[in-house]
């Protein structure tokens, strides 16, 4: 599987003309999940369109390739244990936030030519990430209940958030927000620990080295 997918890695990279001494390079593979390639290609276009969250990273680059491995991961669940589709209109909606990103539409359109990425794809991509957020609402939404102690704990730990003007408010006015604080934090422990278990059982390669 190796040779093979450094073979491929090869093809990918480069084309050969008849009749032209010289190779150009189009594109890598940086990795493979599943039998399934994410190239440089992808990881600019997630960068040009901000579809994953932001890191701060020395290396930007394997950054978002950890994310759009660990993305490539969560759709095999996801596709197999297909949730419902999301509703056109949200559909709708997550596109326009993706282009609003951009100044106006003509800075949009002319990222989706400098890209590899098509606006039928990108459309594609929104769409397969609310049907992520709707799997893992379903999956772990239902056992996060924080505690008392929890709530107290992000509110204590997350101080600025409750802060105006200077002071502190009290709990009891933020109480709501503290608890969503919290169901956040152990939501996002869980699905750490869902993907470790999810990248030891399936097929993952990668091939990018770093800089």
């Amino acid at each position: 599987m190796r040779a093979r997918v450094h073979v491929l890695a090869i093809v990918v990279a480069l084309v050969v003309t008849c009749g032209r001494p010289s190779a150009e390079i189009i594109d890598r593979i940086l990795a493979v999940v599943d039998n399934q390639i994410i190239t440089l290609s992808d990881v600019r276009a997630a960068l040009t369109f901000v579809l994953v969250p932001e890191d701060v990273s020395v290396d930007p680059l394997a950054a978002v390739l950890q994310r759009l491995v660990d993305r490539r991961l969560i759709l095999t669940e996801v596709d197999r244990y297909a949730p419902p589709d999301p509703a056109a209109a949200a559909v709708d909606e997550a596109f326009s936030a993706v282009e609003r990103r951009f100044k106006d539409p003509v800075a949009f359109d002319m990222a989706l030519k400098q890209s590899a990425m098509s606006r039928d794809e990108l459309r594609a991509y929104v769409r397969d990430s609310l049907r992520i957020e709707t799997y893992l609402q379903q999956r772990f939404s239902t056992v996060i209940q924080p505690n008392e102690d929890d709530i107290v704990r992000y509110y204590r730990e997350h101080s600025a958030e409750f802060t105006v003007a200077g002071g502190l408010r009290p709990l009891d006015d933020v109480r709501e927000a503290a608890r969503a604080g919290a169901m956040r934090l152990q939501r996002e422990a869980l699905v750490r620990q869902w993907l470790e278990g999810l990248r030891r059982r399936g097929s993952v390669q990668v091939l990018y080295l770093g800089k």
